[in-house]
C-alpha cells in the first residue's frame, strides 16, 4: 500500500514534470530550487536528478542535513490550483546517475479532483 492516496498518485503520475525542492543551508537559510523529479511507486520515494547535481547547493544541503521538501502544483484556470508536498527524509546518492531521494514523512495535497485538503505523517 502506497503512502499516496488514489488522487495523490493519479495527480503525480499526469503531466508534470518540474517541482520545486526546498532545503535548508549551513546558516539556517532556506533555499528553493525548481528541478526535475520522478516518482517511484514500488519504493513510495521522489527522485530528483539534475545536470551535475554533485556540485549544487541543494545536494550540498540534503548531504549534510538529510532533509528536504518538494511541491509539485499546477493551475488549472480559470483559477484552481492544485498540488502535492512532500516533506521528509532525503539522501543525496552521488555517483554517475546522481539523485536526491525523498522519503516521505508528512505529505500535504489540495485541489485535487475528488479530494479534500489532505495533511497528513506518514512515517
Amino acid at each position: 500500500m502506497s503512502v499516496f492516496t488514489e488522487a495523490e498518485l493519479a495527480f503525480l503520475q499526469g503531466e508534470r514534470h518540474l517541482g520545486r525542492l526546498a532545503t535548508v543551508g549551513p546558516d539556517g537559510t532556506p533555499h528553493v530550487a525548481p528541478v526535475g523529479w520522478s516518482l517511484d511507486e514500488a519504493a513510495d520515494v521522489v527522485q530528483i536528478g539534475g545536470n551535475d547535481l554533485p556540485s549544487t547547493k541543494k545536494f550540498r544541503d540534503v548531504s549534510r542535513t538529510g532533509r528536504a521538501a518538494i511541491v509539485i502544483d499546477d493551475v488549472l484556470p480559470p483559477w484552481r490550483p492544485r498540488g502535492v508536498e512532500v516533506r521528509g527524509r532525503a539522501v543525496a546518492v552521488d555517483g554517475p546517475e546522481a539523485q536526491i531521494v525523498i522519503h516521505p514523512e508528512r505529505i500535504v495535497s489540495w485541489g485535487l479532483e475528488g479530494a479534500p485538503r489532505s495533511a497528513r505523517d506518514v512515517r
